[in-house]
């Protein structure tokens, strides 16, 4: 038992020394490169979907874009109508003032 509980304490040290030398990083990349060909049809689609979404926002902004632009149009006309003459509202004249429409 004591012994078992000796050897994991010593192999921490040691795994995490081989793990962090060149010989680890050698398997570690020769793992990750073997993990990538495996994910080439999952990293197609996944390209595929995200060339999709870019597509679909580029849309969406270059609408967005309209929108604006019209909005910022129909402001300046209404501020241009506005800053020229102005129509004067006719007198209501002295007889609509006093007239209220209760009869006494």
């Amino acid at each position: 038992m004591i012994f078992t509980i000796i050897l994991v304490v010593l192999m921490i040290p040691i795994l995490a020394i081989i793990l962090d030398s060149q010989v680890g990083r050698a398997l570690a990349s020769r793992l990750e490169r073997r993990s990538l060909g495996e994910a080439d049809g999952l990293t197609a689609e996944r390209m595929a979907f995200l060339e999709g979404e870019v597509e679909r926002l580029s849309t969406e902004l270059q609408r967005l874009d309209e929108e604006s632009r019209f909005v910022t149009r129909l402001l300046t006309e209404r501020a241009a109508s506005d800053s020229g003459p102005t129509r004067a509202l006719p007198d209501p004249g002295p007889s609509a003032a006093g007239t209220g429409g209760d009869a006494d």
